[in-house]
C-alpha cells in the first residue's frame, strides 16, 4: 500500500490506518499488530515513520510494546471528537464482532431536480457508498453525499480511513452532526446489498453534517438489518 505524499505526515497518515484496524476489530483486543518490518513493507515507509506511528498510538492508549513481544492492542475504543459516546462499530466490536468496511462507489454526479442531494448540494456532489459487513454478512449500507470543495477531493485511501478522518484530510473541519431515525423499506440498491426483500422495514439514520461555520458539508442515509444486530447506544455516568 502506498500513501499520499501530498497530505498528512506520513506517519499520521499510518497511525489513521492502525488505529481504524484497532477499532474496527481487525486487530483484536489482546493480540499484537503486525512487526515493525511488515508495516515498513505494507505502507512502503521507513522504519521511523512506523515507530513514529506506534508512539503516537501508545500515547492514546491504543497498544502497548513489550520487550522482545511485539506491539499488543490493549484498548479498542475511542472518544469522537463530536460526541462523548462510543461509536456504534466499537460496541460491536467490544462484544467481540468483526467489522469490515467497503467503499463500493465514490464518485462525482450530477444532481437532478427532485433529487435527494440537490436542494442540499445543487446540481453536483461526490457520492460515495459505503457498506458494512458484520461477521461476514451485509449489515449497514451507507449512501454519503459530501459537498464538493473548489480545489477538488482526493478520493485515495477513503477505505482505510474513517469518513470523517477523511474529510479532516481534504481540510474540512467538522462542527457538529444531526441524526434522525426511522423505520423504512430501503431503495433497491441498498436491499440488493443487504439482501432484505422489498417488504422489509429497516432502521433507518439520515445524517448532516455541518463545518465549524455551520455549513452543511456532508448528508448522508444508513439502512441497519436490524435482524442481525439491534442498533446499541451506550450511556455512561
Amino acid at each position: 500500500m502506498r500513501l499520499s505524499r501530498n497530505k498528512r505526515p506520513l506517519y499520521v497518515q499510518v497511525r489513521n490506518i492502525l488505529r481504524e484496524r484497532i477499532l474496527h476489530g481487525v486487530y483484536p483486543l489482546g493480540t499484537y499488530i503486525p512487526s515493525e518490518p511488515q508495516l515498513e513493507e505494507e505502507f512502503q515507509v521507513s522504519k521511523i515513520t512506523v515507530r513514529n506511528a506506534i508512539i503516537e498510538l501508545v500515547q492514546e492508549g491504543y497498544v502497548e510494546k513489550g520487550s522482545g513481544k511485539g506491539t499488543k492492542v490493549i484498548r479498542n475504543t475511542s472518544v469522537s471528537k463530536l460526541s462523548k459516546w462510543k461509536r456504534f462499530t466499537e460496541i460491536l466490536v467490544e462484544e467481540g464482532h468483526k467489522i469490515q468496511k467497503r467503499v463500493i462507489r465514490a464518485e462525482v454526479i450530477h444532481n437532478e431536480a427532485g433529487t435527494i442531494p440537490f436542494p442540499l448540494f445543487g446540481g453536483h456532489c461526490l457520492c460515495i457508498e459505503r457498506v458494512y459487513d458484520l461477521n461476514g454478512t451485509p449489515y449497514i449500507h451507507y449512501t454519503h453525499y459530501v459537498r464538493l470543495q473548489e480545489e477538488g477531493l482526493d478520493l485515495s485511501e477513503l477505505s482505510e480511513q474513517s469518513l470523517y478522518e477523511w474529510l479532516e484530510d481534504q481540510h474540512i473541519e467538522l462542527g457538529k452532526y444531526k441524526d434522525e431515525f426511522a423505520v423504512a423499506t430501503a431503495p433497491e440498491a441498498a436491499r440488493s446489498i443487504l439482501e432484505v426483500s422489498h417488504e422489509m422495514p429497516l432502521l433507518k439514520r439520515s445524517r448532516y453534517s455541518y463545518d465549524i461555520d455551520g455549513a452543511l458539508i456532508e448528508y448522508s442515509e444508513g439502512y441497519y438489518h436490524t435482524e442481525l444486530h439491534s442498533y446499541v447506544v451506550n450511556y455512561d455516568g
